[in-house]
């Protein structure tokens, strides 16, 4: 095996492993009643941290695949990073905001977070699912 598919398998499960420790770390939060600006600051602090992790690892997956000769997965790993880009610029704002009402417009404000922060988590499970599934697609392919 090649040191750009060792790199490229190495960056994939650090994908993975960022993946599912923020599924696993996101998900008993939203116990949390998100009715202080703390608990709003601290949700999006977890985000926020997570997505930086995403690009970079999704980045580094995509750049070692192109090395490695395997450009769909690069290409794959690549839309991995720009979402994670996307995400963070269309999540963090609104939880901000939505945090920021807490205390004026709780009614509104606390089902909005809870919302952002459920579907957030959803989509990090579709990607969680989409990096299992490259991994399995590439195991056959190791395979052939």
């Amino acid at each position: 095996m090649t040191f750009p598919m060792v790199a490229a398998l190495f960056f994939t499960v650090a994908l993975l492993a960022t993946t599912a420790y923020f599924i696993l770390g996101s998900i008993p939060l939203l116990v949390l009643k998100h009715d202080t600006p703390l608990d709003a600051r601290f949700v999006r602090a977890f985000f926020n941290i997570y997505y930086r992790g995403a690009v970079f690892t999704a980045g580094a997956t995509a750049i070692s695949y192109a090395f490695a000769g395997h450009p769909a997965f690069a290409a794959g790993a690549a839309a991995l990073a720009l979402m994670a880009v996307v995400l963070r610029k269309q999540v963090i704002p609104k939880m901000d905001a939505l945090g920021e009402q807490i205390q004026v417009n709780p009614i509104d404000a606390i089902p909005g977070f809870r919302k952002t922060h459920a579907i957030a988590i959803l989509i990090n499970i579709v990607q969680l699912a989409i990096v299992v599934w490259s991994l399995v697609r590439l195991g056959r392919l190791a395979e052939a």
